[in-house]
């Protein structure tokens, strides 16, 4: 006789285990301790087998008697029931280790193993761990198009459009890295190409106009601030570099006897190295700034140690206290006023794209110019040099 819930219910536990048989193989096994266990005995080979399908009442009459039949539909296929349960366990168990987060994971130690700026891998941390936190716990292969783009457009609509797109180049870093590794069949950014608003350039504010700069590099002269920071902003407009290679300059990239620079590549934007070659105003500054003291590497260090860089808005901080607003100059914009300045007064082009380290995208003319500028950009940044120092004078 087939049992019923309230059977199943009011079994009561006995000194020693029993069976309460349901239909089709399906029983309860009462033991002694109360717990009630749903077995299903089946045919396979001529061998009598037992499968269990969870305890009552988390598994109900119901849920049991359709778990016996999917048993009996894979038993009328051919399939042991026995062995499909533990392929569909360690499909499961696949399936957790193959979250979005472990992915991404995995993603962010290969962008360490490549050694990537330390300012790419901060970037890429934020937008897995904060942006993208909702996709950690998916797996990756389930995670569709709509839910990246909805993802993104959030974070657009809040009004960082170049954030959504950054995010969107990291997210199909992590679902490239899935694909290849055969944990997902497919990148879903690719599908939502197109559909981010574009971004709003917004070129950073710097002076163009010489009378203009004369003034601020006066303003510079007689800042009061730190004089680490105060030279650190000069040295970086004299060498025509981004404000993070300045902060992170080092006594060991220096040949003081050949008058250079060289900047490793992983703190350059293109991820090669940089060689300036140093004019004599810049020469000056490296000089005064170097401290001969064991331990001691950085340039223009921080003002609480020695050891640790000035910070990522230290030099904006300063140009601000001397009275310029971030609408008229910022620290990046520094690199655009020497192009512009130096480009109007007819210096050649080629050089001034070599000396901002700005690459040609053809391979064999871009090797040709490392090769052939260092004298014309030696000669070029002595000449901004002396400008500078004719702008400061308003001997324009």
């Amino acid at each position: 006789m087939a049992l019923s819930d309230a059977k199943v219910r009011t079994a009561k536990a006995l000194d020693k285990p029993y069976k309460i048989y349901d239909s089709l193989g399906l029983f309860v096994l009462v033991k002694p301790n109360g717990s009630k266990l749903w077995r299903q005995k089946y045919q396979l080979a001529g061998k009598e087998r037992t499968i269990t399908h969870g305890s009552y009442p988390n598994v109900s009459l119901r849920e049991a008697r359709a778990k016996r039949d999917a048993i009996r539909d894979q038993l009328a296929s051919g399939q042991d029931p026995a062995v499909q349960r533990r392929l569909d366990q360690i499909e499961a168990e696949t399936q957790a280790r193959n979250t979005f987060h472990l992915v991404a994971e995995e993603y962010l130690q290969m962008a360490y193993d490549r050694e990537l700026a330390d300012a790419t891998i901060r970037k890429k941390i934020w937008h897995i761990h904060t942006l993208a936190e909702e996709l950690h716990h998916r797996p990756i292969r389930d995670i569709t198009a709509a839910e990246v783009l909805h993802l993104l457009k959030r974070v657009e609509r809040s009004g960082r459009r170049e954030t959504a797109k950054k995010l969107r180049g990291t997210l199909a870093g992590v679902f490239r890295h899935a694909v290849v590794t055969l944990r997902a069949d497919n990148d879903p950014t690719e599908t939502i190409k197109g559909s981010l608003l574009p971004v709003k350039v917004t070129n950073r504010a710097a002076i163009t106009d010489v009378k203009t700069f004369g003034q601020f590099l006066r303003d510079l002269d007689e800042y009061t601030g730190a004089g680490v920071i105060k030279d650190a902003i000069l040295y970086q407009i004299l060498t025509m570099t981004r404000p993070g290679e300045v902060r992170g300059a080092k006594q060991q990239e220096f040949d003081l006897e050949k008058r250079s620079w060289r900047i490793p590549a992983d703190r350059m934007k293109m991820r090669r190295d940089h060689i300036i070659p140093l004019s004599d105003q810049a020469l000056e500054l490296v000089k005064r700034n170097w401290i001969d003291v064991e331990g001691v590497e950085l340039i223009f260090p921080s003002l609480n140690s020695n050891r640790k860089w000035l910070s990522e808005n230290a030099f904006n901080s300063a140009i601000r206290r001397m009275g310029y607003a971030k609408e008229e100059v910022t620290a990046h914009g520094f690199r655009a006023t020497a192009s512009t300045i130096l480009n109007n007064r007819g210096f050649d082009p080629d050089v001034i794209e070599a000396a901002l380290a700005h690459q040609d995208k053809d391979a064999i003319r871009r090797a040709y110019n490392r090769a052939t500028y260092w004298d014309q950009r030696v000669e070029l940044m002595q000449a901004w040099a002396d400008l500078l120092d004719g702008f400061r004078t308003d001997n324009i």
